[in-house]
């Protein structure tokens, strides 16, 4: 299996280069130079499967041959073991039709773990065979700063650098990263929104004097990686709910698109998924587009969902080098004047293309915060902010056959909104319920590219106290 750039100015790499360098080197993103397809027999026999067991499968196809399957699996059984719930992903019924999958039983309480434990082994498992050193760079809206430095904090080939945009994400996905005392883990707040971070880790990424100077890698969503470890929950919770002799919605809320592109993945792969309704607050930038076909960056809004407090989703490059067919010089001549002028137009027949698939609702305060008391009186959930704006999409939307909706956290990393808007306390599981008491430790750094690199140097070189 060979990896290309959405950009085409990248020479072709293996799983493992793509896995280790994250974002291409001309800043376009790595997808398979094909997709890897299972048959309707293989996708049925997943539901005779642990949820590790089919990962090891998805994983393995786009792995090659490049990492032995029973080193995958043994990987994949180490990552998923750190889960509280013995099927991992399991699925709660909301309504007749509706199916909720609880994405946030791993140690950092969201989706983000899902991808990001295996992640952590995959990189152990090949910079250990290299012996090798990597830096780590990630920006995150919340919930990807936490679970990586979960899944990497203490680990001896790797350090991790995580920003975050100052006062925009909450006191518990803070402190899933600042109480960290391992000595390879380091936390910026950064004076901006998360779309500025976003911004400095791919300069930082165009870097080559950096990126050889700390062997820099990436774990966000960027990172092909992630991808793929999260198409795995879209298969397992369509073959809960009859695929592939049936075909299954899913709604996903979605800021940095990500988590629904790997949707997309699973059904390029052979799931029938229907439609994927991409969800998103306030800052909606994903809805507009597939809605108008214009995809342009608007003014970043403070919302009670702040994962998606984003205006410029990284993955929705993949999606818009699909619908172009794969031609890369469009792809890159798209994304290079969204990053000058902040706007591009889609294609028409690119347009149509994504519209088979994606359905776009933007849901406002108002009706996220009736969402999670609707929500916890008519079924007795307690959900989050964002798994709320997904709840609340479906209400928007006529589908045929059955949803899921993607649940990306628990509700107790935003304890104060759901308190206030429910009347009910969302309680810390026990594990992390002292995480209030543990002493902080981050630093303060303005929204400066050069500033920021400088301080990955220092972190990465053993020169930061």
């Amino acid at each position: 299996m060979r990896y290309v750039s959405t950009r085409g100015q990248a020479a072709p790499v293996g799983f493992v280069d793509a896995v280790l360098g994250g974002l291409a080197p001309d800043g376009g993103l790595y997808v398979p130079e094909t997709w890897p397809l299972f048959s309707a027999q293989e996708i049925a026999g997943f539901a005779k499967l642990s949820y590790a067991e089919v990962a090891a499968k998805v994983l393995g196809a786009f792995a090659g041959d490049e990492i032995v399957h029973e080193d995958l699996l043994a990987m994949c059984r180490e990552a998923y073991a750190t889960f509280t719930h013995k099927t991992v992903v399991p699925l709660v019924q909301l309504t007749p039709q509706a199916f909720m999958a609880e994405l946030f039983h791993g140690p950092s309480l969201a989706f983000k773990d899902v991808a990001m434990q295996i992640l952590a082994r995959l990189y152990d498992h090949i910079l250990g065979a290299q012996d090798r050193r990597l830096t780590i760079l990630c920006a995150t809206s919340g919930d990807t700063g936490g679970a990586a430095v979960e899944a990497f904090r203490g680990r001896k080939t790797i350090k991790v650098v995580a920003l975050f945009p100052e006062g925009r994400i909450s006191e518990v996905q803070r402190r899933f990263m600042t109480t960290a005392a391992e000595d390879n883990v380091a936390c910026v707040a950064v004076k901006g929104s998360f779309d500025d971070c976003q911004a400095i880790v791919k300069q930082a990424f165009q870097d080559q004097t950096l990126r050889q100077a700390v062997d820099l890698s990436g774990v966000n969503s960027i990172n092909f990686a992630r991808i793929a470890a999260q198409a795995v929950y879209y298969f397992t919770t369509a073959v809960a709910l009859g695929a592939p002799a049936r075909t299954v919605n899913f709604c996903v809320p979605s800021g940095n698109f990500g988590d629904a592109f790997a949707g997309y993945v699973a059904r390029r792969m052979g799931l029938p998924i229907g439609q994927i309704v991409v969800a998103t607050n306030a800052n909606d930038i994903l809805a507009r587009a597939l809605e108008t076909g214009r995809y342009a960056r608007g003014v970043v809004q403070p919302t009670i969902s702040p994962a998606m407090d984003i205006q410029s989703a990284s993955n929705f490059e993949r999606l818009y080098f699909e619908a172009v067919e794969r031609e890369p010089v469009e792809t890159a001549r798209a994304f290079t004047a969204f990053a000058e002028a902040g706007s591009i137009e889609i294609p028409p027949q690119a347009l149509a293309e994504m519209r088979q698939v994606f359905q776009g609702v933007a849901i406002g305060e108002d009706e996220t915060a009736r969402t999670i008391v609707a929500t916890l009186n008519e079924t007795g959930q307690l959900i989050d902010p964002h798994t709320a704006v997904a709840v609340g999409a479906l209400r928007h939307v006529a589908l045929e056959g059955p949803v899921v909706v993607l649940s990306t956290a628990h509700a107790a990393k935003f304890p104060e909104d759901v308190a206030r808007i429910s009347g009910a306390q969302p309680a810390l599981p026990r594990g992390v319920a002292s995480l209030g008491d543990r002493p902080e430790r981050f630093d303060r750094l303005p929204a400066e590219a050069d500033t920021i690199k400088a301080y990955v140097r220092a972190f990465a070189e053993g020169r930061r106290s």
